[in-house]
């Protein structure tokens, strides 16, 4: 049996509200004033008040960093700045998360598996190394990294942990997931360059899952189904470059979705003996508002069902893999230690679409 015994959430010191970015991106793009317009409309109704980032950059609240140059003419920050902040300011976000999922319930020297998730910074040492050195982790521990599988890959990761404490007796697994997504600004105004601009944001999240610990809010992994739209490969990426990683984001995706979603949700039903009428609870990965619009409406679900989703969405933006585990983090507080039977799913390069269920009885 893997029980999430604790979710712990972290984000960086710098809060932008989605306001103040949009006049940075004015700023940078130099769009025509018909363009610099329809930017704004879209940031007015992107569901999005405030974001984090790791740099200030993206707003006036904060003095500038080295990150974006004063003169925009001059060049950007190549792959190699991008990556070494990524090294200096994931390990501390992710220590931070991972504190606060096991604080109560183990010291860091009872953690049995480690699994790091990232897309957006890679190293060899990487994060889970530091990590272990950091955090004086047993030198044998079993570790494993997912990388490069955007928004659904903390449900690999959860996948991997009931892998793990089914068949390891004694497991204590620690899943951090950790993104830096604003690392990687393309000045360059393109369509997937600003709607990643509009959309993501910086954070970690780090899941504790026993089959040893005990606690009365714990949500026990029932099961998975996941399935992969071959149609929307070309729509969805993430790509390394000289300049940093590129997004290649369509405003297909949400029609992919669309089209997909009903028989992605009775085809998980099927697979794992759920009913949806049983659901109590929603996690849906907010990718965007026209995503989670879109999902409440051809699933036939109420405001209610996915406000926790929009509610993360308005506080945090999209932080890809995090996300989806910062929303059940808030479903799982709010649910305290009464019935619960949750489904999740979040949505990635692919175009994959990933599910899950969760339960209290």
């Amino acid at each position: 049996m893997a029980n999430i015994i604790s979710i712990g959430t972290a984000v960086p010191a710098y809060k932008h509200q989605q306001k103040d970015i949009l006049a940075f991106m004015q700023t940078v793009y130099q769009l025509p004033e018909k363009e610099n317009r329809i930017l704004k409309f879209l940031y007015d109704h992107s569901g999005i008040e405030s974001r984090y980032a790791i740099i200030p950059d993206y707003s006036n609240a904060y003095l500038k960093s080295n990150f974006i140059p004063d003169n925009l003419a001059d060049a950007f920050p190549l792959l190699e700045s991008r990556m070494k902040l990524y090294e200096e300011q994931a390990l501390p976000l992710s220590i931070s998360a991972i504190n606060k999922a096991i604080d109560t319930y183990i010291p860091a020297n009872h953690i049995t598996h480690l699994i790091t998730i990232s897309c957006t910074g890679m190293s060899a040492p990487g994060l889970d190394l530091q990590l272990m050195e950091v955090l004086k982790l047993s030198p044998d521990i079993f570790r494993s990294s997912i990388n490069f599988m955007g928004c659904y890959a903390a449900i690999h990761g959860l996948k991997m942990a009931k892998m793990i404490c089914d068949s390891t007796p004694h497991a204590n697994v620690v899943i951090v997931a950790t993104e830096l997504c604003t690392l990687h600004f393309q000045k360059e105004y393109s369509e997937d360059n600003a709607a990643s601009s509009l959309l993501f944001a910086d954070g970690a999240a780090t899941v504790l899952i026993s089959n040893q610990l005990i606690s009365s809010t714990a949500l026990q992994i029932d099961g998975f189904y996941a399935a992969v739209a071959n149609k929307g490969k070309e729509h969805m990426a993430w790509e390394l470059s000289s300049k940093g990683f590129l997004m290649r984001l369509s405003s297909y995706i949400p029609q992919l979705i669309e089209s997909d979603i009903n028989a992605l949700v009775a085809a998980a039903m099927k697979a794992t003996g759920n009913k949806k009428g049983t659901i109590t609870n929603w996690c849906i990965h907010p990718g965007g508002k026209r995503i989670l619009d879109l999902i409440e409406k051809k699933l036939g679900l109420t405001d209610i069902d996915l406000s926790v989703s929009r509610e993360v969405l308005k506080e945090y933006g999209n932080m890809s893999s995090p996300t989806v585990l910062f929303v059940l983090k808030k479903l799982m507080e709010a649910s305290g230690d009464s019935h619960a039977n949750m489904m999740g799913m979040a949505f990635g390069p692919g175009l994959t679409m990933e599910t899950f269920f969760v339960s209290r009885k």
